[in-house]
């Protein structure tokens, strides 16, 4: 039998347990630890975010900004922690950011707040399913009370029904507070099932997600109904400003944009931005946030017109942004500093780091997408992205 990784029944995060484990490593592979040892902080603050501790990844972090957000929940100017090993990607969200401040900032708009869990319910036949639809929306206020006794922040604000042959899909929608929730809605949606299961004797079985939710994967569903926050990031960029900084006219840009939807359509991508995966990954691994969310978060409606007078508009709207300020991995040493320097760590502060991040998906995609049209792309990232 293989010699397992060294576990401690008793403490499981002391310093002679991880001791241990890295020795295990050490002697297993060969490979002598030092970088991987070099942490600064408690180990115990790692318990419920990791099992088996034994060292850190140092990801490197670079800040852009400031960046002006004229939002509803942000206002003012925001250095913007950025951890990524992808050169070039701060000097362009900070290049970004300079023309965005230069334009008079970004507005925010937060449109709705949900986060599923969606559990599915087996039946013998579609006609006893067809009843189970009709029972769940007269017992809605029951299952309501039921799964909100689980929680003190999260609240059920409906439930939608989906049917396809013999089954019902559910889709718990919940507000959660300053946590991302996905644990939360998962132990309140859990709770009201066994409920209803008890209360109907034509369920065959249930499960508590039916991949309805789509966690951790993009989806048309969410794209349309909103998983997490919902948020606008826009900005009018005047015609001299695109010019003078971004060596970009407004036509050249808008033209731009539009051959890239159609490519966007032809390849059937569910984002037709450039890269808001880079902005929102980079801020999730420096903010504690669930770095695996960035499959939904990342997708992106992104729009621009050339104005009346000549200036140019651009919008993104992030419909999936699943983000916390609170629980997770929020609470970190070098995750809550990173939350702490945007003023956004703890409890009311979700929806003014929702907007940072919207303004901050703007400021690359106005970067890259002049960068590229412009020529200007390759360059850039032979001056500043090689690593020789």
């Amino acid at each position: 039998m293989s010699e397992r990784i060294p576990w401690s029944r008793d403490d499981n995060y002391s310093e002679e347990i991880i001791a241990a484990r890295q020795h295990f490593i050490e002697q297993r592979t060969g490979v002598k630890l030092q970088h991987l040892k070099a942490y600064s902080f408690d180990p115990n603050v790692t318990r419920g975010n990791i099992e088996n501790f034994t060292g850190v990844a140092q990801v490197p972090i670079g800040f852009a900004g400031p960046l002006r957000i004229n939002g509803e929940y942000a206002q003012g100017e925001f250095i913007i922690p950025l951890a990524t090993t992808e050169g070039t990607l701060v000097a362009s969200y900070n290049r970004g950011m300079k023309v965005l401040n230069l334009s008079g900032g970004v507005k925010t708009t937060v449109v709705m707040d949900q986060m599923q869990r969606a559990p599915v319910f087996v039946f013998d036949s579609a006609r006893e399913a067809r009843a189970f639809w009709r029972w769940i929306d007269d017992h809605f206020n029951d299952i309501k009370e039921i799964a909100e006794s689980t929680t003190r922040h999260g609240k059920l604000k409906s439930i939608e029904r989906y049917q396809a042959n013999k089954f019902i899909y559910l889709r718990f929608n919940y507000t959660t507070g300053d946590a991302a929730g996905q644990n939360m809605v998962g132990r309140a949606t859990w709770i009201a099932c066994m409920w209803i299961a008890s209360q109907n004797p034509t369920v065959r079985r249930w499960y508590l997600e039916s991949n309805f939710a789509t966690d951790k994967k993009a989806s048309q569903i969410n794209m349309m109904m909103t998983r997490g926050k919902r948020v606008t990031a826009e900005a009018t960029i005047p015609r001299d400003v695109l010019i003078e900084h971004l060596r970009a006219t407004p036509e050249s840009l808008h033209y731009h944009y539009m051959v890239s939807n159609v490519a966007g359509f032809v390849s059937g991508v569910n984002n037709n931005g450039l890269h808001s995966a880079n902005g929102i990954t980079a801020m999730f691994i420096a903010t504690g946030q669930d770095v695996a969310c960035v499959s939904e978060s990342s997708a992106g409606i992104l729009y621009a017109e050339i104005t009346p007078t000549g200036d140019f508009y651009l919008s993104i709207t992030i419909p999936s942004l699943i983000v916390g300020t609170y629980g997770g991995g929020t609470g970190l040493p070098t995750q809550r500093e990173c939350l702490e320097i945007l003023g956004c760590y703890g409890k009311d502060k979700v929806y003014k780091f929702t907007e940072i991040v919207a303004g901050v998906v703007l400021a690359g995609e106005l970067s890259l997408g002049a960068a590229i049209s412009s020529q200007d792309w390759v360059t850039s990232h032979e001056q500043y992205g090689r690593n020789r």
